[in-house]
């Protein structure tokens, strides 16, 4: 039975300011207190899942327990089906330890050289988390194509260089609250709010 969130404060399970603040974003209507895991130097860890969802987990019951409160993890990234499904899982890790996403786009854009394809698809897995290790778990995607150079300073991650299906902008174009009602992310959280939430 899905469990419904009731708690005053909430861990984003994420060092990522971009992330952080896109999330706290969509949970401003609920009332939540929302701490992040790096204002609270909770540690990184080691994300070995072979799926956005395994990983979203592992982040999420690690914050959980470490901060002895509920926790919410997002791990998302950029499917290219040319590419094999690249970079996929390791979104973040083709930015390097700088994680500088200039560099992983240009790898991105460097290995579909020539190739006819450019479909490409964000992923997000949203993991809520209690400490108890009770977990809910939900995923979004948006389809789209790439393009070359990069578009926009607004977004974060591959956003730039992501055309959605239907507009003429990238995500790295589009205003906060625009992309908040289209992306990966807000269709994940979507169906975490419509399961677990109920506003206040």
């Amino acid at each position: 039975m899905t469990r419904l969130f009731r708690d005053p404060m909430l861990v984003i399970a994420s060092h990522n300011p971009g992330k952080v603040r896109e999330i706290g974003d969509l949970l401003t209507p609920f009332g939540t207190r929302v701490f992040s895991a790096g204002e609270m130097n909770l540690p990184e860890p080691i994300e070995d899942g072979d799926s956005f969802r395994a990983n979203a987990e592992i982040k999420a019951l690690s914050a959980a327990t470490t901060a002895a409160l509920p926790a919410l993890a997002d791990d998302s990234g950029l499917v290219v089906p040319a590419l094999g499904g690249e970079p996929g899982i390791y979104s973040a890790r083709w930015a390097g330890p700088e994680k500088d996403f200039a560099v992983a786009m240009e790898r991105v854009e460097k290995e579909l050289e020539g190739h006819p394809d450019r479909r490409a698809y964000f992923v997000c897995a949203l993991t809520l988390a209690w400490p108890d290790g009770h977990c809910e778990t939900f995923e979004g995607r948006v389809d789209g194509v790439l393009v070359w150079p990069p578009r926009g300073d607004k977004g974060f991650g591959y956003d730039p260089v992501f055309l959605p299906d239907g507009y003429d902008i990238t995500f790295g174009e589009f205003e906060p609250e625009a992309k908040h009602r289209i992306s990966h992310r807000a269709e994940a959280f979507r169906q975490l709010v419509a399961a677990c939430f109920e506003e206040r």
